[in-house]
């Protein structure tokens, strides 16, 4: 695993998001090496000094593919590729292949397959530069390589197409259904949150559902709705479990998730789940703000649910559950709860 630190605030110099999601994607990790640049090399992302040191370090460890906690432009990709002689992987296309992996529906399926081919689409350059170029002969172009490449974006292109269509097709399947709830004046909650921060688990204890909940990255793709009773209104409300955010979440997947993520836009409320016990939560809580401003989720009212109690130390816990805090500039209320234990519930539930 390679990170390169441009001076940005908060670099995780131990990698450890990266090999999360590493081991997420079934990788073993065998080494790392976090490094600084004022900008990225154009043509090895790291420069040929250190290119030479992560070749020595991947020789010695005997890994057999290198992962850059960046995204890597296609020249850059390629030339590493050269250079080290091992497949090379940016962080888009390791979150790609988690989802990949995870996605169980069919709507989730086609969304992760439209991020790929979208992906791969900028990459036809890598894919065929095996082919050699011809010059020269009457009437002829450019060679067998640069067919292959036009035949190929073709092909790539009319199967985003393809994808798209289907996906919009799925996209109104739901909107009918929102406004069916929305007919029947049903109040709509949405659960949010950084990846494994235990949305999932927090789903299941509220409304007694056996939906998939693991301690891993983006174990949960799919939407999930269900309807939660809530016995101090007397009253039924729709809640929904979506996918979890990421720092640097790739473009194409938040545009592929699009339909998903309506889930969260078209909620009444959002609780915003958060991993109390990870030193990080922080960062975690503002890179979701981030993504839901992005999709047009920012201005909705939220009840921030600072999950995993039963993780903290003693010293750490706080003396209420319910209390107040800033986000964005608004006062929200924040509830300390466990979704294992069940503390914290009834409050939030009231």
């Amino acid at each position: 695993m390679v990170g390169v630190d441009f001076g940005e605030p908060h670099f995780d110099a131990d990698l450890f998001e990266l090999k999360e999601l590493a081991a997420t994607a079934g990788f073993l990790v065998v080494g790392h090496l976090a490094c600084k640049r004022k900008a990225p090399d154009p043509a090895l992302f790291v420069g040929s000094g250190k290119a030479d040191e992560i070749e020595l370090l991947a020789q010695a460890a005997g890994a057999t593919e290198i992962l850059f906690d960046q995204a890597l432009s296609p020249a850059q990709q390629r030339n590493l590729e050269r250079f080290f002689k091992r497949p090379v992987s940016d962080r888009i296309l390791l979150i790609l292949e988690i989802f990949a992996q995870r996605a169980r529906s069919h709507e989730g399926k086609l969304q992760v397959e439209l991020a790929r081919l979208q992906y791969e689409s900028t990459r036809l350059v890598r894919r065929w530069s095996h082919l050699e170029r011809q010059t020269g002969g009457i009437g002829l172009r450019g060679g067998p390589g640069e067919t292959q490449i036009e035949l190929d974006r073709r092909m790539l292109t009319e199967s985003i197409k393809r994808t798209k269509e289907r996906l919009d097709k799925l996209g109104k399947q739901r909107q009918t259904q929102r406004k069916q709830r929305q007919r029947n004046q049903v109040f709509n909650v949405s659960l949010v949150g950084y990846t494994n921060a235990g949305k999932s688990s927090l789903f299941n204890a509220l409304v007694k559902a056996k939906a998939y909940a693991a301690d891993q990255l983006f174990a949960t793709l799919d939407t999930t709705t269900r309807q939660w009773f809530l016995t101090e209104a007397q009253s039924t409300v729709s809640l929904s479990d979506t996918v979890g955010f990421i720092k640097d979440l790739p473009h194409s997947l938040v545009a592929a998730f699009s339909a998903t993520l309506a889930e969260a836009r078209d909620a009444d409320l959002l609780l915003h789940v958060v991993d109390a016990a990870n030193p990080s939560h922080l960062e975690q809580i503002a890179e979701v703000q981030r993504v839901l401003h992005d999709i047009g989720a920012g201005e909705i009212a939220q009840i921030l649910v600072f999950n995993k109690l039963d993780m903290l130390p003693d010293e750490k816990r706080p003396l209420q559950a319910l209390g107040v805090m800033e986000l964005d500039g608004r006062d929200v209320p924040r509830i300390f709860a466990s979704a294992k234990s069940g503390d914290g519930l009834s409050v939030l539930r009231e």
